[in-house]
């Protein structure tokens, strides 16, 4: 009996590790290989347990979590042969894992260089055909669109996702950055300068047309003053014309009433006349 028992404990055991030997599990983030022999049989593995043959087949696991490639610094040539250096970033994850693993290894380290290396050749090739000043001024959206179109491809031949792509930071080296500042600060200068100009040109534009109105509203102001001048002298002459009809002698006096005043109001002033002149008739005449 003990025999049997002695028996039966190793043929459990036996069937225990054969049993753990033929599952498998694959994670939510994770990507798996069924090998057989070494030679690669799936790799199209849903998260969850998988069973394989034991001893025959084998599987490798790979992270398939977005991962970070943090480029160097590097210097590129712009259209103007100036040259910038540029801070990159990329983001990236396995898609195919089986084209992941037969052209990079399944290495993280080497799908990192060899990413590094195509997005440094599209960069060149980009920052070549641009101005420092669209480097600087444009929006970044379009150049990380046009990088991802043209990285994206490439990327997939390796089994990589290409996911984002970002220029960090663009920086002149110290020989350019002087001359590089000149030069704009020239160009906001003459900007400024035609500003002005334009600016002092519509200044006396604006100064001649208010002249003008000027000139325009007081000739007018002028003729009507005019006018309004002679309507009013012709009002008095009509009126003296008419109140001299009525009493001659009386308008006669009035008249020289105010000929004396006119002559009397200055006392330095001399008057040398006769006196039995017409100027004088009515101070002889009696009542």
């Amino acid at each position: 009996m003990s025999s049997r028992i002695q028996v039966l404990i190793p043929s459990s055991l036996l069937l225990l590790i054969l049993a753990y030997m033929s599952v498998f599990y694959v994670r939510e983030h994770e990507k798996a290989i069924l090998f057989r022999l070494g030679e690669m049989v799936s790799a199209d593995y849903k998260p969850g347990l998988h069973f394989k043959t034991p001893i025959i087949n084998n599987v490798s696991t790979f992270d398939a979590r977005v991962l970070t490639l943090d480029a160097k610094s590097e210097r590129f040539l712009t259209s103007e042969k100036k040259n910038v250096i540029v801070d990159s970033f990329a983001k990236w994850r396995i898609g195919d894992v089986g084209l992941f693993y037969t052209t990079v290894g399944g290495d993280e380290f080497q799908a990192n260089l060899r990413l590094d290396q195509i997005m440094k050749d599209a960069m060149r090739s980009e920052f070549g055909v641009r101005t420092i000043k669209q480097l600087i001024s444009e929006d970044r959206s379009e150049l990380r669109n046009t990088l991802l179109q043209k990285l994206a491809p490439t990327a997939a031949k390796f089994g990589i996702e290409l996911i984002d792509i970002r220029v960090k930071r663009i920086d002149l080296p110290p020989e350019v950055s002087s001359s590089v500042y000149q030069r704009m600060r020239a160009e906001r200068e003459r900007v400024a300068r035609e500003f002005r100009s334009q600016g002092a040109e519509s200044a006396e534009q604006i100064s001649a047309e208010a002249d003008k109105q000027r000139q325009v509203i007081v000739a007018n102001a002028q003729r009507d003053a005019e006018n309004i001048r002679g309507r009013g002298d012709a009002g008095s002459a009509e009126i003296y014309a008419k109140s001299f009809g009525r009493n001659p002698e009386f308008y006669a006096f009035y008249r020289s009433l105010q000929a004396y005043q006119t002559s009397f109001e200055k006392t330095q002033d001399t008057l040398v006349l006769k006196p039995d002149s017409d100027f004088f008739k009515y101070f002889s005449s009696e009542k």
